[in-house]
């Protein structure tokens, strides 16, 4: 028995043979430990030698807790996220000493923690406080409502009004959205009056496919339950009042300037004088969104920061002619404070919409800066103002209008307080010409940077990118600053003494030259590439780099360089879907097979063409599958098949409601990889892979297919459990 026992390992002075199992996990404990102080002791010293500016951090991890809201699903998880990051800050408040060797963890620890669960918290409250629940089924009624806003859109031959509408059933009162053709329009539907009509009402559509706009998500934080399309005629119950005064004037501007300038010069012209979008055609629409120059028509920095630095030009200008005046007070503080006057004023006047808002809240920043003698263009003031546009309203930062002008913005003070740059453009005494080359140089040079810093953004948001707005910014937009919005300034104020005839027609020869930039630049040949949704980790990815390479200053910047290349290494291998279903079922488009997409039914809707064309990243024109050779089709059925990955796909897709005999469809679903119907399929129908029936569909929302790595995507991947998502109800 004692020669077979263990013999017994003293703990203490045993051999180090013997007592190597007992000592390891000690000594991985320690050397576990002894790493993580190193890596600590590293990071705290490169916090604390780091030459950064931490206020736009604060901002970062604020808009950081709003797209967490956004991205996790149910309630259970925000709140978990919310109490770990209220243990993070907890902790390290706990075992960190405030003046301690790793002060400057414990600093950003706290502070990014409680300012991420600051925006998580933001976001949600404002969700629960003006979340308007959809409608929970289409249907057609007669009602009557109030109006609360009417926009004109005779480009579109409509009118879109706003109205509050009370339901019989519930007793609560709903806003819902109603185009009205101009044909069934009456004067007296102003903002105030009481309609009575008959509508189709809608809950709020969600996104068609995985990446499309989505109008659900919109219209939830726009207090919007349904949209309406007009069945028969209005009537007028109670006349309105035309809304407040500012839209009075809105709508008398707008009329006056149409009415000056026709056609397209003129459209362009009311919307940079009073925000009034609706008269611009499609056409322009498009060639100003090829060309890159939509950011033009949308009253945002570009037109608030011309009329403030105006506004203060000549307030300044004018008030050094006054002698007593100049010798008792400072000129840069009367002059800012007209000039946020005439910010504020124009604001309004064009509608106070959030991009807006947010350009003049940044420009009124740059003023008191100016009044104060600081440095008027910060990545401080840029923190400032996105933090108090994201306080107002946190929905904003999932939007590509407030992605797009911080972006930007970031973009160009970032490049214009680098070192490099600040020496080039160093006053120097030089010739005219010189002076004005190396204006221009910059202006060129800010121009693509600001391109490759949207380009992402927008090929995200829209699958397409105009190639050329870099080139065609260096000349649209001093057209529009220095020529375009000065004249028509000067046009209405001379209007009220009758002389503006002459500046009127300036200014629309001004204006021509820039829809002509805009059509020739979208006409040119690649000028406008489109690609296939990218995923939103490689956009994150690409905007964290980008972020680091911006506020980040030395050396240390340039970190930020390799998360933006992996990033365009991911989008560029991206690859196209092969299918798209839309969440109705009707439609399905068929990519790679050329640059053409086949499309089950030959739609006429712009709408429809748009997503499955962008989604796919095909720009040749559609063609119906019943013309398509590679596809077999009945008036019941179409039969395809298709060759990816190396596999024959078998593919079966539904083309009509009428009833069909259940073997027969049993027997085709069984050949069948893929079945797509607009209608419930029976159970006996049983593909080998997917069957994407109304009863799946109502689930999962629109479908992108990738027959390469048989597997989708669906709408309803990134909807989660918030309030504008109802997949039970559509």
């Amino acid at each position: 028995m004692s020669s077979q026992s263990a013999p017994e390992i003293p703990l203490g002075n045993a051999g180090d043979g013997e007592n190597v199992a007992v000592q390891r996990p000690w000594r991985m404990g320690r050397a576990v430990s002894s790493t993580a102080g190193w890596l600590a002791d590293r990071f705290e010293g490169f916090l604390g030698t780091a030459s950064h500016d931490r206020g736009p951090w604060l901002a970062v991890a604020f808009a950081g807790g709003i797209g967490l809201w956004f991205w996790l699903d149910a309630p259970w998880q925000w709140i978990g996220a919310m109490a770990a990051l209220a243990l993070a800050a907890i902790a390290a408040s706990a075992l960190l000493e405030p003046g301690g060797t790793r002060a400057n963890i414990r600093i950003a620890v706290i502070a990014l923690s409680i300012m991420t669960l600051l925006g998580t918290a933001t976001v949600w409250s404002r969700s629960e406080m003006i979340g308007a629940e959809p409608l929970d089924y289409p249907r057609v009624m007669r009602f009557e409502g109030r109006v609360l806003e009417r926009e004109e859109q005779p480009s579109q031959d409509r009118v879109r009004l706003t109205l509050a509408m009370r339901d019989a059933a519930t007793g609560t009162a709903r806003k819902v959205r109603i185009n009205v053709p101009l044909a069934r329009d009456k004067p007296l539907a102003a903002e105030g009056a009481v309609l009575r009509l008959r509508a189709r009402l809608m809950p709020p559509a969600p996104p068609m496919l995985p990446g499309s706009y989505d109008f659900a998500r919109a219209a939830w934080f726009k207090g919007l339950a349904a949209t309406a399309t007009l069945v028969g005629d209005l009537e007028v119950v109670s006349a309105g009042q035309g809304g407040g005064q500012i839209a009075r004037w809105q709508r008398q501007i707008s009329g006056h300037v149409r009415e000056q300038l026709g056609g397209s010069p003129g459209t362009i012209a009311a919307a940079f004088a009073s925000g009034d979008r609706g008269g611009v055609t499609e056409r322009d629409a498009d060639a100003m969104r090829d060309a890159g120059l939509t950011h033009l028509l949308s009253i945002s920095g570009l037109h608030v920061s011309a009329v403030i630095a105006a506004a203060y030009l000549l307030a300044i200008r004018l008030l050094a002619l006054w002698p007593w005046l100049t010798l008792r007070v400072r000129l840069p503080v009367v002059a800012a404070g007209l000039a946020a006057l005439a910010g504020v004023a124009y604001t309004l006047l064009t509608g106070a919409e959030v991009p807006t808002v947010r350009s003049c809240v940044a420009a009124l920043l740059v003023l008191t800066a100016l009044a104060l003698g600081r440095e008027p263009l910060s990545l401080r003031m840029v923190a400032l103002a996105a933090l108090f546009v994201l306080l107002l309203w946190p929905e904003s930062l999932v939007g590509p209008s407030f992605q797009m002008s911080f972006s930007a913005v970031i973009a160009i003070v970032a490049l214009h307080n680098s070192a490099p740059v600040r020496a080039f453009l160093l006053t120097r005494d030089e010739s005219w010409f010189a002076r004005m080359g190396r204006g221009t140089v910059m202006l060129l040079v800010t121009g693509f940077v600001i391109e490759i810093a949207l380009m992402p953004i927008v090929m995200f948001h829209f699958h397409r990118a105009g190639l050329f707005g870099a080139f065609a910014n260096v000349i649209a937009i001093p057209l529009v600053t220095f020529a375009s919005m000065p004249l028509i300034a000067v046009a209405l104020f001379l209007d009220v003494v009758g002389l503006g005839a002459p500046a009127w027609w300036v200014a629309g020869k001004s204006l021509e030259a820039l829809l002509g930039i805009a059509h020739y630049t979208a006409s040119l040949p690649g000028a406008v590439k489109l690609a296939p949704q990218i995923g939103l980790g490689t956009v994150m990815l690409y905007v964290g780099g980008a972020l680091w390479l911006a506020l980040w200053r030395g050396n240390a910047r340039l970190y930020g360089l390799l998360p933006i290349a992996t990033a365009a290494v991911m989008a560029a291998a991206t690859p196209a879907p092969d299918m798209l279903i839309s969440g109705d079922g009707r439609h399905v488009g068929i990519a790679g097979e050329g640059n053409q997409l086949i499309l089950l039914r030959d739609s006429r809707s712009s709408y429809v063409l748009d997503n499955f064309t962008e989604l796919a990243g095909v720009a040749g024109q559609p063609v119906a599958i019943a013309d398509w050779p590679g596809a077999s089709c009945s008036p019941d059925f179409c039969v395809v098949a298709l060759e990816r990955g190396g596999q024959t796909w078998q593919i079966l897709l539904a083309r009509s409601r009428d009833l069909v005999e259940e073997r027969a469809l049993a027997a085709a679903c069984e050949r069948s990889d893929i079945v797509v119907a607009d209608r419930y399929l029976p159970q006996s129908c049983a593909p080998r892979w997917l069957k994407a029936d109304r009863r799946l569909l109502e689930q999962t929302g629109g479908l992108a297919v990738d027959l390469d790595g048989a597997r989708f995507d669906a709408v309803a991947d990134t909807q989660g459990s918030h309030g504008w998502w109802k997949p039970d109800d559509r």
